[in-house]
């Protein structure tokens, strides 16, 4: 059942999301079981929406062919449960094919991922943002992120464009921009923090207005990463910052010793907990045994999730 772009604007509005992994066999192929089980698995742990084929969902390796079965799946499999977001970008031509595939599939919206390797000016990411959101009918999130970084004066011009426009996650991580969106914006989006390990600037965006952030450890750590963000939502600092001593900043620590890692670990997260999700795909490499060890270690010291 399809929700309108309000509606979705009250689902990001609030709660804690998250972007599941993206099962491929030993093969590299999608794995439609693992995927469907995954969802399965994560849908009861009660995140406010989970995003189908998003970033850590490894959507930029995807070819056309396979990305509409991969988020029919997510929406079979979490319909009545949890709405699902499909992530989209690339190209404008693939980014509006994907959306249009996602909303055939029966997904709640979109986020609207980075073209990729071209640099534009504003004019054209305007273009580029705008011909994605009259592609399809269901509400669109952009996000600000790499190559992709729109002005409040160019999100003002979307808005008023776009009225299924209905979010901002960012990826910069300006303080000053990200605030200047805000104040610009206001109530016009909702907003969502979107900083890898998103947990570690939480207590900061939501000082900016920005309560809601997604997170990748939801993959493998669901009920901790419910316990942090109920953290944030309450204020109560001396839970935060335990689980940020005990176990984000040693996360980090692995996370940064590779580039790419940002996925890799969690895919790494999630095969030590017992739902591995196959391989990442090439260019992305996989952790290496000693860097499994030390998170397998900083998994178990959490206890039972």
């Amino acid at each position: 059942m399809q929700i309108s772009p309000q509606d979705l604007k009250q689902v990001m509005s609030s709660g804690l999301l998250s972007f599941p992994l993206t099962d491929f066999d030993a093969q590299g192929d999608f794995n439609s079981k693992g995927y469907a089980e995954r969802l399965e698995w994560l849908a009861p742990y009660g995140a406010s929406a989970l995003f189908a084929a998003g970033g850590t969902g490894e959507f930029f390796s995807l070819t056309a062919e396979e990305y509409p079965a991969i988020i029919k799946t997510a929406v079979d499999t979490c319909r009545g449960k949890v709405p699902i977001i499909a992530g989209a970008g690339g190209p404008t031509r693939f980014a509006i094919q994907c959306a249009q595939a996602a909303e055939k599939a029966g997904a709640h919206g979109i986020l609207l991922l980075p073209h990729y390797l071209t640099e534009a000016g504003q004019e054209g990411l305007i273009a580029h943002v705008e011909q994605v959101c009259k592609s399809v009918k269901f509400g669109v999130i952009v996000y600000n992120r790499n190559v992709c970084k729109l002005t409040p004066e160019s999100l003002a011009i979307l808005a008023d464009r776009c009225p299924n426009l209905i979010g901002f996650k960012d990826g910069v991580g300006d303080i000053e921009l990200m605030s200047s969106v805000y104040m610009k914006m206001g109530e016009r989006f909702a907003y969502l923090g979107g900083l890898p390990t998103a947990e570690v600037y939480a207590a900061a965006y939501k000082a900016l207005g920005t309560p809601v952030y997604s997170s990748a450890v939801f993959n493998f750590i669901p009920k901790t990463a419910m316990q942090f963000y109920e953290a944030v939502r309450t204020d109560d600092m001396a839970t935060q910052h335990r689980l940020l001593k005990e176990f984000f900043m040693p996360y980090l620590d692995i996370r940064n010793r590779g580039q790419g890692y940002a996925v890799s670990i969690v895919k790494a997260g999630a095969q030590l907990v017992g739902h591995g999700a196959g391989p990442v795909r090439a260019p992305l490499t996989d952790l290496k045994p000693a860097e499994m060890e030390q998170l397998d270690a900083l998994i178990r010291a959490l206890g039972p999730q």
